[in-house]
């Protein structure tokens, strides 16, 4: 009896290819389900009732192809399961389209629980939320510490020039969505772009480096980092800029935007900046630019959600209300940039 198949994910298909791949990995017939969360590329978790692993492959019906590269993905944590970062164990790429209609990548399944809101951590309590967040920064320097060369990923981005072509990138998504006035966005972008901080040496970049994006273990250690689908060459400090936003408290009632720094004992921003600095030995003195671009890239994407909300293109509940959320984050961004 077949199982019933997910949208996207043929298990017959699938086990065929690793019957022949990976002879002996898998003892049985294959069920699969798709894993809730991830912000565009489709994520499965199979079985055969004893081992577990991952499928990713990029949306159904995708056209941009380089939005969802799966061998940039495999490469990546290839790369790195060897080093100090935690990274799920990557089985095989697979880029024949005719198995599941795009290409994808399968890792092992890795145990752990992907923190979204405070809510979740409220049963941590204070100190192993505490611990939680800065094991974070630590795993974030181990990766950061990873020579691209060493681990054969030193043509894996174009460091020359990453802020400037960021910003401009940036410029264009904000360009695409235009369709009300935003008062102090063009304001913010152009003040990021007079005030371009010199980058330190190029680190593997995650480009999504956040809570949610981890997977933690019950012994509140990070077991793997997800979702490299942005990662890079590029400035490191793009991705502490990005975890001291994501770690600003936030008075958002019933903000569709879930976000963690509100949970009891969470490190303030100022740690997590100082504990940083002190084990990367990065100078961190241009952070309130990283953080501020943070904001800027925010805000971008959130006006694209609701540009699209604004055409009825959006599925499900909650956009109604991210329109009001990117005055906000752009009046952060500016705060952030003025006050350092």
């Amino acid at each position: 009896m077949s199982p019933d198949h997910p949208p996207g994910l043929d298990l017959d298909r699938l086990r065929g290819l690793l019957d022949r791949e990976r002879p002996g990995l898998v003892n049985g017939p294959l069920t699969g389900r798709l894993i809730e969360g991830g912000r565009s590329n489709l994520t499965y978790a199979v079985s055969d009732g004893i081992g577990r692993w991952v499928v990713r492959r990029p949306p159904l019906g995708h056209v941009l192809a380089t939005a969802h590269d799966m061998k940039r993905e495999h490469r990546v944590i290839s790369a790195l399961h060897p080093t100090a970062v935690p990274v799920p164990d990557p089985v095989l790429l697979c880029e024949d389209e005719s198995v599941l209609g795009a290409p994808f990548y399968v890792m092992e399944f890795v145990e752990g629980t992907p923190y979204r809101t405070a809510g979740q951590l409220a049963p941590l309590g204070p100190e192993r939320t505490r611990d939680a967040v800065l094991g974070l920064v630590d795993t974030l320097v181990e990766l950061h510490a990873v020579d691209p060369a060493e681990v054969g990923l030193a043509d894996f981005g174009r460091p020359e020039g990453f802020l400037d072509r960021q910003l401009r990138r940036w410029g264009k998504q904000l360009d695409a969505s235009r369709n009300r006035e935003l008062a102090g966005i063009d304001e913010l972008h152009a003040a990021l772009g007079r005030e371009l901080p010199a980058s330190p040496a190029p680190t593997v970049v995650h480009g999504d480096y956040r809570l949610d994006n981890v997977l933690i273990g019950p012994d509140d250690r990070i077991r793997a980092i997800l979702d490299w689908e942005m990662s890079t060459l590029g400035d490191p400090l793009t991705d502490l800029g990005l975890l001291v936003m994501y770690s600003t408290r936030l008075e958002l009632p019933n903000s569709p935007i879930s976000t963690t720094a509100s949970a009891a004992g969470h490190p303030p921003a100022s740690e997590i900046v100082e504990r940083y600095a002190a084990r990367s030995g990065r100078d961190v003195s241009a952070v309130s630019w990283y953080t501020a671009f943070a904001w800027f890239k925010l805000a971008v994407i959130l006006e694209g959600i609701h540009y699209r909300y604004t055409k009825g293109q959006t599925v499900g509940g909650g956009f109604d209300r991210i329109g009001e959320l990117v005055p906000v984050f752009i009046e952060h961004g500016l705060t952030t940039l003025q006050e350092g």
